[in-house]
C-alpha cells in the first residue's frame, strides 16, 4: 500500500551538491494528494530520430494498409511495438524536391522545417525555423534544456558538404530560427554535464576542473539532498526515485568505461564515445530517456548518421562506406548490405523504444506521453527521392493509437505530419512550413 506523501514537492526542484543538479521524475508529491485530475496536468514529449541516405524501401514497406499489415524485414524488430506506432507512407518532403542543391544537403536541411534551405556554401546560411523548437520555444519556461541535438557522427558546420552545399544542412537537423542551425552533440560525456552538470558558472573556466568533479559520481555528490528529499515521501515515490538515480548510475558508469577502454587506441575516438557504434546508440538513446524522466528537456531529435555518411559496419559484415553502397544501380550484394544497415538502425530504434514504454512517467510511461518519429528524408538512395518518404510515428501523446499501417495522398506534404504531431503534445499551429493541412492518420 502506497501512503500519501507528508510533503509537496515542486516539478522544478533539483537535487544539489558540489556543483551539479539532478532534476527528479515526475512524483506523486508533485501535485497535491486529493488535486482533481485535471490539475495533475503531464508533460508530453517530442523526439525525432533520424537515419541518413534513405532506406530499401521493398524491404520496409509492408504490402497491405490497416491493422493487420505484415511487419518487414527491416521493420521485424518493431513487431512488439504494433500497438504503440503506426508506419506512414505517401508523405513527400516537397521543400527539398523544389530546391536547388546537393540531394543530401536538401534532405535533412529542409526536412522538419518544410523550408527551403539557401542553396550555399557558405556563412549566408537560411533554411527555416524546425518544427522541434517550436515546441522547445512553447516548453522553455518548464524546461532546464529547452531541446537536445543529438548525433552518432562527427560533424562540422562550416564548408562545402554536398556538390555546393553547406555542412550546416547535411549535419544538423534543428534550426532555431532561419538563420540559425543547431550543433548536434555526439559526444555522451558532455551531453551528461550539460544535463546534469554545474549550476555554478565558475566551474566551467576550466575543463581540467570539471573532469577532475566527474570523478565522483553526481549521485554521490548530491547523497545529502537526496537523503533530505526522502523523509517524508511515500513508498511509490521512494522506489521512483531509487529507479531514475540507478538509470543515471548506469550510464555515468557506461560513460566512464568508454572513456576508460584499454583496448582502443588514443586517438581512436573522443573522450565518452563507446568504440561500438551499437552501445554508442544504445547510450545516446540512455541520455534521452533520462533526460525525458526527469524532464530536464521535452524535446530531442537524433541523427544515427549525417546525411551522406561514409560510416563503416563491420560488425553487421558491412565494411563498405554507407552512402557509396546507396547507388547501387540493383547490385544485388549492395542492397542486401544496405538493408542489414537498414535493420540494424531499426533494433536499435527498438531498444530507445523499450526503455520508454518501461519507464513510468506518471500514470503512465514515457511512451505513452510522447510523439516519436523515425526515418528519413530520402526514401530511395539510389534514386535521391523524396517522396514516399519511410516513416514511423510512436506514442500515445495525446492519446493516440498506433496498430497501423496507413499510406496518405501522395505528394502530401510531410509538414501536415509535423501539425498533428504538435497538436499531440499541446502547441497547435494553424500553418507550418508548406504544410496544406493536418495529416489524417485514423
Amino acid at each position: 500500500m502506497n501512503f500519501v506523501s507528508k510533503k509537496t514537492v515542486s516539478r522544478r526542484m533539483l537535487l544539489r551538491g558540489a556543483g551539479v543538479a539532478i532534476g527528479l521524475p515526475f512524483l506523486d508529491a508533485m501535485h497535491p494528494a486529493f488535486a482533481a485530475p485535471s490539475a495533475k496536468k503531464q508533460a508530453r514529449r517530442i523526439s525525432v530520430v533520424y537515419v541518413p541516405n534513405g532506406i530499401v524501401m521493398p524491404e520496409w514497406s509492408p504490402k497491405t494498409t490497416g491493422a493487420n499489415y505484415e511487419f518487414t524485414r527491416i521493420l521485424k524488430p518493431l513487431e512488439k511495438f504494433r500497438e504503440d506506432m503506426v508506419v506512414i507512407a505517401g508523405l513527400s518532403n516537397l521543400a527539398a524536391n523544389n530546391s536547388k542543391g546537393g540531394a543530401h544537403a536538401k534532405a535533412s536541411g529542409s526536412f522538419l522545417s518544410g523550408s527551403i534551405p539557401k542553396y550555399t556554401a557558405g556563412a549566408d546560411v537560411h533554411a527555416g525555423t524546425t518544427f522541434d523548437q517550436v515546441a522547445a520555444l512553447q516548453f522553455a519556461a518548464e524546461t532546464r534544456v529547452p531541446s537536445l541535438q543529438l548525433g552518432c557522427e562527427d560533424s562540422r558546420m562550416i564548408g562545402n558538404c554536398d556538390t555546393g552545399s553547406s555542412c550546416a544542412y547535411t549535419n544538423t537537423l534543428s534550426w532555431k530560427n532561419p538563420d540559425t542551425p543547431m550543433a548536434v552533440e555526439v559526444n555522451p560525456r558532455s551531453v551528461f554535464e550539460r544535463l546534469f552538470g554545474t549550476v555554478d558558472p565558475s566551474l566551467d573556466a576550466s575543463t581540467k576542473a570539471r573532469r577532475a568533479l566527474y570523478k565522483n559520481s553526481i549521485l554521490d555528490l548530491t547523497r545529502e539532498s537526496t537523503q533530505s528529499l526522502a523523509k517524508g515521501l511515500g513508498a511509490m515515490d521512494r522506489r521512483k526515485i531509487d529507479e531514475y538515480l540507478t538509470s543515471i548510475r548506469e550510464v555515468e558508469t557506461r560513460i566512464a568505461k568508454a572513456e576508460n577502454d584499454p583496448e582502443v587506441p588514443t586517438g581512436e575516438k573522443p573522450s565518452g564515445i563507446p568504440f561500438s557504434y551499437s552501445e554508442y546508440v544504445k547510450l545516446i538513446f540512455d541520455l534521452q530517456v533520462v533526460a525525458f524522466q526527469s524532464d530536464l528537456t521535452r524535446v530531442s531529435t537524433m541523427m544515427l548518421g549525417r546525411e551522406g555518411s561514409v560510416r563503416t559496419y563491420p560488425e553487421i559484415g558491412v565494411p563498405d562506406p554507407h552512402h557509396p553502397l546507396t547507388h547501387h544501380r540493383g547490385h544485388p550484394d549492395f542492397i542486401e548490405k544496405i538493408t542489414k544497415i537498414n535493420c540494424l538502425h531499426v533494433e536499435l530504434f527498438s531498444h530507445f523504444l523499450g526503455k520508454m514504454k518501461q519507464t513510468q512517467d506518471g500514470d503512465g510511461s514515457l511512451l505513452d506521453h510522447s510523439a516519436i518519429l523515425y526515418g528519413a528524408s530520402i526514401s530511395d538512395g539510389n534514386g535521391h527521392s523524396h517522396d514516399n518518404l519511410p516513416l514511423i510515428l510512436a506514442g500515445h501523446a495525446g492519446g493516440f493509437r498506433g496498430g497501423r499501417h496507413v499510406a496518405v495522398k501522395e505528394k502530401t506534404p510531410v509538414s501536415n505530419l509535423f501539425l498533428h504531431m504538435l497538436d499531440r503534445v499541446d502547441v497547435p499551429l494553424e500553418r507550418f512550413g508548406d504544410s496544406t493541412g493536418r495529416v489524417e492518420l485514423s
